[in-house]
C-alpha cells in the first residue's frame, strides 16, 4: 500500500499503512528528527506488549499512563509536561505518541502545548486510531463536563499505521475502529460502505490484506475531508455524524460505553432524528441498522440510560450555538443532508430528538430527581414533560 499526503496549512505529512511498519519505527524517527531528544508517550498495555521496541531505539525517556480514557485528563497532561521538564526537554524535543485515540489526543495535546508547541508523529495502535484520531490534527484532553473540551488543532509530522498489531487486539477495541469505518462509509462513500458488510467476516478475522486495504480508504475520505476544512469551519464537521448522541451516550454511562459502540448507537439514532426531520430518505435508519449490525455492532441505545440524561448530555456538545444542538445528518447511504451552505443542522424540535432517542432504545424518562429547564432557541421547556 502506497504512502500518502495529507495537506494542511504550514506543509503536509505523510500516511504510512502497511504491515510491519513498526519495526521501521526507530529509524524513521532518527531519520526524520536527527540528533534531537525524543520523548515516547503510551499507556501501560502497549507498553508492555511493544517492550522490545521501547528497549532500544533513539529515546531520550518513555513515558507511560494507565491505559484507559480517564488517562486523558487535565491532570495527566499537567504530569506528563512537568516530567518532560524535569528531563531537561527543550523546544528541539519531539515526541512518539504511540497507542491508541487517548494516547494520540493526550500526547498530541502535550505536543501542542510544550515549549510553545514540539513536533511529534502518531504511531497508532487501535483500528480506531489508524482510521480516525490519527489522522487530522485534533488533539486534547476531557474534563468532568465532556470529552475533549480543551484541545489544539496540531498536526503529526508523520503517521505509521502497522495493522499486524491489530491481531491482539480485544473484540470491543476492533468494534471501535469498525464503527468509525462504517461512518466514513456513510458519510461519503455508498460503495465502501456496502464493501465493509461483504468483508465483514475477514475484517472480524483480522486478514491483513482486507485491513489494510479497508484501513486506506477510510484513512483517504477522512484525510480529503479534514484538507478541504482542516479548522472545522465547513465540511469536516460531516466527521461528527452520529457523534452528538455518542458523546452523550458515552458522558451519561460514565464512560461504560465504549466510544464505537456508542457511535454506532449515535449513527441509528440520528438517522431516525433525519427521517423524522424529513431529510432523510424513508427506511434509513433500518438500513443504517441492518449494515451495523453485519460488522457486530450494537445498534440500540442502553437500556439504564433514559432520554432525559441523553439530553441534558447532549447539551455539552462542542458544536451547539445560540442554544441550538447541530447534527451532521445523512440524507441517504453516502450523502449527507445539507443546510444551505451549512454541513450541520440546528436542530430545535426537542420532541424529534427525543423520539429518535426513544426510537433506538433509550427508556422512557422515568425519573424525576429534580425540576430541570433547557432552553433551545429561547423556548423554555422542562426536561420531565418530555413525554
Amino acid at each position: 500500500m502506497p504512502d500518502f499526503q495529507v495537506a494542511h496549512a504550514t506543509g503536509s505529512y505523510t500516511v504510512t499503512i502497511r504491515a510491519g511498519v513498526l519495526d521501521e519505527l526507530a529509524d524513521r524517527v532518527a531519520a526524520l528528527w536527527p540528533g534531537r531528544p525524543v520523548a515516547v508517550i503510551t499507556d501501560d498495555m502497549v507498553a508492555a506488549l511493544l517492550a522490545d521496541r521501547l528497549a532500544s531505539g533513539p529515546w531520550a525517556l518513555v513515558l507511560s499512563v494507565p491505559a484507559g480514557e480517564s488517562s486523558k485528563s487535565r491532570a495527566r497532561w499537567e504530569a506528563l509536561t512537568d516530567a518532560l521538564f524535569s528531563a531537561g526537554l527543550t523546544r528541539d524535543a519531539a515526541i512518539v505518541a504511540l497507542g491508541g485515540g487517548m494516547i494520540g489526543d493526550l500526547a498530541g495535546f502535550v505536543a501542542a502545548t510544550y515549549a510553545r508547541g514540539i513536533p511529534f508523529i502518531q504511531v497508532p495502535t487501535t483500528l480506531l486510531a489508524m482510521v480516525d484520531s490519527s489522522v487530522g490534527g485534533k488533539t486534547g484532553v476531557d474534563t468532568p463536563l465532556g470529552k475533549n473540551l480543551v484541545g489544539a488543532f496540531h498536526p503529526p509530522a508523520a503517521v505509521l499505521a502497522d495493522p499486524l498489531v491489530l491481531q491482539s487486539l480485544p473484540p470491543q477495541h476492533l468494534r471501535c475502529g469498525l464503527a468509525e469505518m462504517a461512518k466514513h462509509g456513510l458519510i461519503a462513500d455508498a460503495g465502501y460502505w456496502h464493501d465493509l458488510g461483504a468483508h465483514a467476516t475477514a475484517l472480524q478475522a483480522r486478514e491483513p490484506e482486507t485491513l489494510t486495504r479497508l484501513i486506506a480508504r477510510s484513512v483517504e475520505i477522512k484525510a480529503a475531508v479534514v484538507m478541504e476544512d482542516e479548522r472545522e469551519a465547513g465540511r469536516r464537521a460531516v466527521l461528527n455524524a452520529g457523534h452528538t448522541v455518542a458523546h452523550a451516550v458515552e458522558h451519561a454511562s460514565g464512560f461504560a460505553v465504549t466510544h464505537g459502540d456508542a457511535v454506532a448507537m449515535g449513527l441509528v439514532a440520528e438517522a431516525h432524528l433525519a427521517e423524522s426531520l424529513g431529510v432523510a430518505v424513508p427506511g434509513l435508519a433500518d438500513r443504517v441498522a441492518a449494515g451495523l449490525r453485519q460488522l457486530s455492532l450494537p445498534t440500540r441505545l442502553p437500556v439504564d440510560i433514559d432520554a432525559n440524561r441523553l439530553f441534558e448530555a447532549m447539551r455539552l456538545d462542542k458544536k451547539r450555538a445560540a442554544n441550538e444542538l447541530r447534527f451532521a445528518l445523512l440524507h441517504d447511504i453516502g450523502t449527507i443532508a445539507r443546510h444551505g451552505h451549512r454541513w450541520t443542522l440546528p436542530v430545535t424540535d426537542t420532541h424529534a430528538i427525543v423520539h429518535a432517542l426513544r426510537a433506538t432504545g433509550a427508556a422512557r424518562i422515568h425519573s424525576r430527581p429534580h425540576f430541570r429547564i433547557i432552553a433551545w432557541n429561547r423556548n423554555l421547556l422542562p426536561c420531565n414533560r418530555l413525554r
